[in-house]
């Protein structure tokens, strides 16, 4: 697997989850695509897919096919699961087919509850961090804040099992994980700085995918 993105398999719990780093061009990229398009009312009503959203964030944008191309932002994801794919399985894809790729704008006190993907891979990262995420309403042990945090979460709380993965949001992370993979975005506080994420939803070939057949 390739050194360039810092790729990291992290498995915390049952299903494999791929860390790697977004590289900084992309990241500008898709940054300032979404600045622009927020300053054009047109086009910002035809990319917005919030309603189609279960949480409640300010806005939620589909990126565009040919967008997706152009900035190499599809190359990157398709490389990385290429690369995750056969390290996990010993196969080689044929396929990845992206579903759909968005960017969630996420201000104080909104949310993303606990939900999973279409499709067969999924991903998500952080283009834009507040500098401060907030804390505690009451005296609490600081480290156990998980405002702004994204959790994934699978199987159930048990001796000698841990069943979530807390990610304290950091700009240029990006985690691969199933579909099936269920996770939430907690609310942040105490800042009017935006929290930018990107993710992505997937399909590689069914043969791999369906471990068990059809």
């Amino acid at each position: 697997m390739s050194d360039t993105f810092n790729p990291k398999i992290v498995k915390h719990f049952g299903p494999s989850v791929l860390k790697v780093t977004i590289p900084q061009n992309i990241i500008n990229t898709i940054n300032n695509y979404i600045d622009e398009t927020v300053e054009d009312e047109k086009k910002m009503k035809f990319l917005n897919a919030g309603n189609n959203l279960v949480g409640d964030v300010t806005q939620e944008f589909n990126l565009e096919v040919d967008f997706i191309k152009k900035s190499g932002w599809g190359s990157f994801l398709a490389s990385c699961v290429n690369r995750w794919i056969e390290f996990e399985t010993k196969k080689k894809i044929k396929k990845f087919e992206i579903i759909n790729s968005w960017v969630v704008r996420q201000f104080a006190y909104e949310y993303n509850p606990t939900h999973w993907h279409t499709g067969h891979i999924s991903g998500a990262g952080f283009l834009k961090v507040p500098s401060n995420l907030g804390s505690f309403a009451q005296e609490k042990d600081e480290s156990n804040y998980l405002g702004g945090y994204l959790q994934l979460i699978h199987g159930a709380q048990m001796f000698l099992c841990k069943s979530t993965l807390n990610i304290l949001p950091k700009v240029g992370d990006f985690y691969f994980f199933p579909n099936y993979l269920m996770h939430t975005v907690f609310p942040f506080k105490n800042n009017d700085e935006e929290r930018r994420s990107i993710s992505f939803n997937a399909n590689i070939d069914s043969e791999i995918y369906n471990v068990y057949g059809k």
